[in-house]
């Protein structure tokens, strides 16, 4: 994510522990993510957009062993609520 991105930020949260008994969840975590990643990449783009490029980034770990992704991205200078 760093090369394709070039973040300013980048906080990347494995929450797998939070969601033990429900799906997706294995043994040994590393299932369900957090990222904020701030990035001169997602300027001009909306949220949508900027999900997109993450997930199409993301894909084959997507479509393996990562069952869920939360995303907060942003460009420099915008609000981070």
């Amino acid at each position: 994510m760093n090369e394709a991105f070039i973040p300013e930020s980048i906080d990347v949260i494995d929450e797998s522990h939070l969601h033990e008994g429900h799906a997706g969840h294995r043994p040994g975590g590393e299932t369900h993510f957090r990222v904020h990643i701030v990035s001169k990449a997602f300027e001009g783009k909306s949220r949508i957009d900027r999900h997109r490029m993450i997930n199409t980034l993301l894909a084959p770990e997507l479509s393996g062993s990562v069952h869920a992704l939360a995303i907060k991205a942003h460009a420099p200078g915008e609000n981070k609520v």
